[in-house]
């Protein structure tokens, strides 16, 4: 099996046809865990509890209907990854530091999230790999290693889903559960070369689930084809989303914004603007130099949030983490104040933004690699100048990989599924053409 080139659709028909067994795929995801030169994709990960739910799953009985026809869930029998910031029954969660991973000692239940999972007959390969906190979007964590692309030992996966990157390029899993809260499933998708999706604001339950900041927690997935993404939403979401109009615009950032980009991701950019454009819909620019502002209204809420999380705790973790925590700390209640409002004008200004163009198409990141053990002390805020507009936002977030980088592609708050049916319609087209191009070729070929 070529797990790297797995995807959502295809081992689901699989499963469903009886041409493979949860077992099989759960055995040959394990061989693959860990595949990465800094071998740290998982944090935690038991095979033998693994093998013992995909024994589970192979038990639930088929019946008609659903996605596929055997009346499973979607999910059903395929092998993912879990950010370890969730708990599971009998595992610790370290959140990414060792204090709460031994502080804690191991759950007494299963998180909503992963009890969702579970119940849907999802095989957990493992907990994957995150900055610490989930605090930072490069993936360095001193604790247990920076988190290096098992494609490219040479860059770093970026953050705070780390492992859920490094877990889909290595083959261990098909989808991959993250978290985003100023760009930790968008950062580490476009740097991966993989789709991301960011859910709305509020959707999930986090029960058994560590927050870092609650005004902007978001539940994501990472994974590899962009023709799965709807068939990932539903384990966020307990009902069908009520039906809307379909998208017939988008508006794409103005090239004002993006004057620390790589010209290679700014192509990218134009490239993906012709795709959405050949799908039918109309293109549209739209001015954020009123953005300057959003990295400075979100990053003193998130740090005091944070601190009031971990309080009690900040001697527990390295030095730079500190700083940042004890500052959070030091935000009184005046400063709060201003911030929040700020952050309301703002949330106002981008919902107006989404009434009169539909969706916004802007780069994840402006640069397409972070190299281990390069200086980053100033990447977080360059990357969280283009992520956390919409994090204020609590919008909805699909990742869409180009040559170079990612793409962001955004809805307003809500509107999840029909933004994963556009993200679908540009995979599948993005499918024909390669398939169209592999049939010229085969045209040209010399006969033997």
């Amino acid at each position: 099996m070529n797990l790297p080139g797995w995807s959502v659709r295809g081992l689901r028909t699989d499963l469903a046809q009886g041409r493979v067994a949860p077992t099989e795929l759960a055995r040959e995801a394990l061989v693959r865990a860990n595949g990465n030169a800094s071998r740290n994709t998982y944090l935690w990960i038991d095979p033998e509890w693994t093998m013992a739910e995909a024994k589970r799953a192979e038990a639930m009985p088929a019946a008609t209907g659903g996605w596929f026809g055997d009346g499973r869930d979607a999910l059903w029998g395929l092998p993912v990854a879990v950010k370890d910031c969730f708990d599971l029954e009998g595992a610790p969660t370290s959140v990414g530091v060792r204090f709460y991973r031994d502080h804690n000692g191991k759950a007494a239940r299963d998180s909503w999230l992963v009890q969702r999972l579970r119940t849907a007959g999802a095989v957990i390969i493992g907990k994957t790999h995150l900055h610490p906190l989930a605090y930072g979007i490069t993936g360095e964590n001193p604790e247990f290693g920076d988190c290096v692309q098992p494609d490219d030992a040479g860059a770093l996966t970026g953050g705070s889903s780390s492992g859920a990157a490094a877990s889909i390029q290595e083959g261990s899993a098909v989808a991959a559960i993250g978290t985003d809260t100023g760009g930790s499933v968008r950062g580490p998708a476009a740097l991966c070369g993989l789709a991301g999706y960011r859910a709305s604001l509020d959707r999930g339950n986090w029960q058994g689930g560590a927050h870092l900041a609650e005004s902007f927690d978001t539940m994501g997935w990472l994974f590899r084809d962009l023709e799965d993404a709807p068939l990932l939403s539903g384990i966020f979401s307990d009902g069908s989303a009520a039906l809307r109009m379909p998208f017939t615009r988008f508006a794409v950032i103005d090239e004002g914004f993006l004057d620390d980009c790589e010209p290679e991701i700014v192509k990218s950019l134009h490239s993906v603007a012709d795709e959405l454009e050949s799908l039918g819909l109309r293109r549209e620019h739209f001015d954020a130099s009123w953005w300057a502002k959003a990295f400075e209204i979100y990053a003193p809420i998130q740090a005091y949030e944070a601190a009031r999380i971990h309080a009690g705790h900040f001697g527990e973790f390295d030095p730079g983490l500190r700083k940042r925590l004890e500052w959070g700390a030091g935000i009184n209640e005046a400063q709060l104040g201003v911030a929040r409002g700020l952050h309301e004008v703002f949330r106002e200004r981008i919902d107006a933004l989404f009434a009169e163009h539909e969706l916004l198409l802007m780069p994840a990141t402006p640069v397409a690699r972070l190299a281990a053990g390069a200086d980053h002390s100033q990447t977080r805020p360059r990357i969280l100048r283009y992520t956390t507009p919409f994090s204020l936002g609590g919008v909805p977030v699909v990742t869409i990989p180009c040559a170079s980088g990612g793409m962001q592609l955004a809805a307003a708050r809500g509107h999840d599924e029909h933004l994963l049916q556009v993200a679908a319609k540009i995979g599948a087209r993005r499918s024909r053409n390669d398939e169209g191009l592999i049939r010229a070729r085969s045209a040209t070929r010399p006969a033997d």
